[in-house]
């Protein structure tokens, strides 16, 4: 699915990550944990082609194709997926009209006709009902006066209408009570195929006990120090992230 190798990353000449490799297969979960100002973020945002990074050295395959030399568009259309920490509220959008423009660039793109209005008003519903959002909502502007919960459900329906290939939620579950946290954890794994793949990061017990990972990597000062199971973050939550990780 995608394959990252040697990566260094700078941002007006400061190394934010260096060396990192990682590679993530179609069909599992994996999860990126490591101490704030790590570079989890970074990392995240370095895949989806945020503009405020530069890559110095390294390679980045997504899908067999160079992800480097796709625009921050492109990567989107190709099937990449970043949740926010915080979904911005966009005054003057319909959340319906957003969904409809996103997914028929996607389908432009990948050469595929657009959807009627009837047949994305169907998909649209559909969508909705199965992440479990009202009706009146999509006609709200996007993310307007939503609560923290609102705003994450508006994420998963995001994913559920884009099939993204590689989700990466960052920090999905920040600001989450308890029941909302389950409910989440609950759509994120109807959302998981043998197709896809996602890249969780947080520092929570909760969500990965509801969404467990297949696989643990552990990130510190720009670089990835250690790989494990599930069982490598259960030791982070009862002894946090110890000098030792390199062993």
């Amino acid at each position: 699915m995608i394959g990252i190798k040697d990566l260094e990353v700078t941002v007006e000449e400061k190394v934010l990550l260096n060396e990192l490799n990682l590679n993530i297969k179609a069909g599992e979960v994996h999860a990126l944990m490591g101490p704030n100002g790590a570079g989890k973020s970074t990392l995240a945002k370095v895949i989806a082609g945020h503009p405020s990074f530069k890559v110095t050295s390294g390679t980045m395959e997504f899908d067999g194709k160079d992800l480097l030399e796709l625009k921050v568009h492109e990567r989107a259309c190709e099937g990449i997926f970043l949740s926010f920490q915080h979904p911005l509220e966009i005054e003057g959008v319909k959340t319906n009209t957003f969904l409809k423009t996103a997914l028929n660039a996607k389908r432009i793109y990948n050469k595929q006709e657009q959807l009627s209005a009837v047949e994305f008003v169907k998909n649209l519903k559909s969508s909705a009902d199965a992440v479990g959002i009202e009706h009146e909502m999509l006609n709200r502007a996007l993310n307007s006066g939503f609560s923290g919960g609102e705003k994450k459900k508006n994420e998963i329906l995001q994913m559920v209408m884009l099939k993204p290939k590689l989700i990466i939620l960052d920090e999905i579950d920040s600001g989450l009570d308890i029941d909302a946290l389950k409910d989440l954890s609950e759509e994120l794994q109807k959302l998981r195929t043998k197709e896809n793949s996602f890249l969780i990061i947080s520092h929570y017990k909760d969500l990965f006990e509801h969404f467990r990972p297949d696989f643990v990597h552990i990130i510190k000062n720009g670089t990835i120090v250690k790989d494990g199971s599930y069982e490598l973050a259960q030791s982070v939550f009862e002894e946090g992230f110890s000098d030792d990780s390199k062993d």
